[in-house]
């Protein structure tokens, strides 16, 4: 796919692949932000599951592992064994997340959701399956919004923005810190789609941000104080929901972003729209110019200061004001 982007944390890698087994807890409810990561409930496959899954609907199946590489690698390489679409994997830990241009992504163990989804969109033309990220960072922010009720907005190609602390040329305005990421990952007619949010990972376990990178922060830094973060369950739940929903509409549209009714969504969440921004492009190249809206196979429109359009298909994105 050619719409991808960071995951909100980084990391040591491992080794891509590594995968501990399934898990299947007893634990419900969620940990405050600040107990230890060995206090933090496993996710359940079996309620998951049960929860999830119904007859005729995109989901077969939901498995929850210990530990793995990447999730992405994993479901990448059962896709290319024919692996049907609709298998989900999350763990609970991954040592090799991948990120774009290589960065990693890793947490610690039951502090985030961290999970892949296996799609074959054979009824969509190739180039609107671009989209599919987007369509990614709509059903986490809606779930996200719906469950803590924070503005949640999202920043083309997908990463899932918060409130965080005011820029550095004026520490009073507001700010953006990094919540979530995705990555989609094509393999022949499959994508992977994976995602990466921090639920309860506290201000001590984020990462500092690198050069002229936006903050991380999670959602029990989003939540009140004292306020424990999201269960991490209902949460997933309701983003495969959620998910569902938009896929089966833009897939039965043929990917139409308009028809689905994916494109307004998702410029109402956007927050790069309407905003003065840097793309830097492959091959060293940069473009400048106001953020104008995103065309029917998901690119982002930039006018530049002499009036031109020119639509970016990738590139690291960043918000001037």
């Amino acid at each position: 796919m050619r719409a991808e982007n960071d995951m909100p944390c980084s990391g040591e890698p491992g080794k891509p692949g590594h995968n501990t087994g399934h898990v299947i807890g007893h634990a419900t409810g969620h940990a405050p932000a600040d107990e230890p990561a060995s206090a933090r409930p496993p996710l359940d496959a079996a309620r998951l599951n049960q929860a999830v899954l119904r007859p005729g609907g995109l989901w077969q199946v939901i498995e929850v592992t210990e530990s793995t590489g990447s999730t992405n690698a994993d479901l990448l390489a059962r896709a290319a064994q024919g692996a049907p679409e609709g298998l989900v994997l999350t763990a609970e830990e991954q040592v090799a997340g991948r990120g774009r241009l290589g960065r990693s992504w890793v947490s610690p163990p039951r502090s985030a959701l961290m999970f892949s989804l296996l799609l074959r969109p054979h009824q969509v033309p190739a180039a609107r399956r671009g989209w599919l990220p987007l369509l990614a960072g709509v059903a986490v922010a809606e779930a996200v919004n719906a469950a803590i009720g924070a503005g949640v907005r999202l920043k083309w190609p997908n990463d899932i923005l918060a409130p965080g602390p005011g820029s550095a040329g004026d520490p009073a305005a507001p700010g953006e810190a990094k919540l979530a990421g995705i990555l989609a990952e094509a393999s022949g007619t499959a994508v992977v789609v994976g995602v990466g949010l921090n639920v309860s990972t506290t201000p001590a376990e984020l990462p500092p941000p690198r050069p002229g990178a936006l903050p991380a922060t999670s959602l029990a830094s989003q939540a009140a104080q004292n306020d424990p973060a999201p269960d991490r369950e209902a949460l997933f739940a309701a983003i495969l929901a959620s998910f569902e929903r938009w896929y089966q509409a833009w897939r039965q549209a043929a990917g139409d972003p308009e028809a689905s009714g994916l494109r307004p969504a998702y410029t109402r969440l956007c927050a790069t729209i309407g905003r003065q921004v840097r793309a830097e492009l492959p091959g060293d190249q940069l473009l400048s110019g106001l953020a104008v809206g995103v065309d029917s196979d998901g690119r982002l429109l930039v006018r530049a200061p002499s009036g031109a359009e020119s639509a970016v298909a990738a590139g690291d994105v960043v918000h001037l004001r």
